[in-house]
């Protein structure tokens, strides 16, 4: 029998890719958003989701739009990190209430922010979550909330990636500083030090593990937890490297992030603030570790970089 899914976010990076990825098991996919007639129209490769009208922090539009869903997908962010704690943690408050309503499973994909250094470089499932940022204790709270509706009767997976690349991911490192959208490759601009390893998730990839789980929802545990392996190079600037190659420039220039200058405009600009807060994650080693993610699924979806790079980059119109 078909199965549906609520998509809260789903025309974020990693919830655009998972709609697409659940249509393509044969999910039924039902989206929340505020104008639902202006994103049929922009989406229009999604023309049989089922856009229903709501706001994510209305917990009655919530609750009405996961009505016969069998799981309820949280994959919303607020944009350019503002007021992350007044809009995140309400925003999952409702889905969890949600989710647990219909007895559908809250799937809620995660990031590296919850880790601080006791936790790298190769990160576990296990792994302490003691964060050194404003936004990573954000994290885990959210994910605290997560554990206890577990607790509590609800049924929980997090699937946990590193940074987003592929066509739609506006606030990702790679489309707003690593490359420039709507322009050839010159240059490209990498944030981080180049000795120093860095981990990619391609969004594809990363919709369709989780697509693949969901699939055997049964054999989950109540409060299940997997990592994201992706793309991983042990020295991060191979990325920019690949890039070039890619787009058939191996000679342009790979230029640095001009961290000193978001720090004078930091003051004024809260986006700048809020970047420089995660500088920390460009110097250091950071990888997660996907082993029991593998062993559940046999493999992990895992697109060759090239055909990754060059679709992304062919959506992005840099080649």
């Amino acid at each position: 029998m078909t199965k549906t899914a609520l998509m809260i976010g789903a025309t974020g990076g990693i919830g655009n890719a998972m709609t697409q990825s659940l249509l393509d098991h044969d999910w039924q996919v039902r989206a929340l958003h505020r104008n639902p007639d202006q994103v049929r129209t922009k989406f229009s490769h999604l023309s049989s989701v089922e856009w229903v009208n709501g706001d994510a922090m209305n917990e009655a539009d919530v609750v009405n739009a996961a009505q016969g869903a069998d799981i309820v997908v949280h994959a919303a962010n607020p944009p350019g990190y503002k007021n992350w704690h007044g809009l995140a943690v309400p925003m999952l408050e409702n889905s969890i209430v949600a989710a647990t309503s219909v007895g559908a499973r809250l799937v809620f994909p995660g990031n590296v922010y919850n880790y601080g250094p006791d936790a790298w470089p190769l990160v576990s499932e296990a792994s302490p979550q003691n964060p050194r940022t404003r936004k990573g204790a954000i994290r885990v709270e959210m994910e605290q909330m997560l554990q206890q509706a577990a607790e509590q009767g609800a049924r929980v997976l997090v699937v946990r990636a590193a940074d987003f690349f592929g066509a739609n991911a506006p606030g990702s490192w790679f489309q707003s500083v690593i490359v420039k959208p709507g322009q050839k490759i010159k240059a490209v601009t990498y944030p981080g030090r180049h000795d120093v390893g860095h981990a990619w998730a391609y969004l594809p990839d990363l919709a369709e593990t989780i697509a693949c789980l969901v699939d055997r929802d049964d054999e989950l545990g109540a409060f299940e937890v997997f990592n994201f392996g992706g793309h991983y190079f042990a020295r991060g600037g191979e990325l920019a490297d690949a890039i070039k190659q890619v787009a058939s420039v191996p000679d342009a220039a790979t230029k640095s992030m001009p961290w000193i200058a978001l720090y004078i405009a930091a003051p004024f600009v809260s986006l700048f603030r809020e970047i420089l807060e995660m500088r920390y994650l460009w110097k250091i080693d950071l990888r997660l570790d996907n082993s029991k993610l593998v062993e559940f699924l046999g493999a992990e979806p895992h697109t060759p970089l090239d055909r990754a790079l060059k679709s992304t980059l062919i959506s992005l119109e840099c080649i």
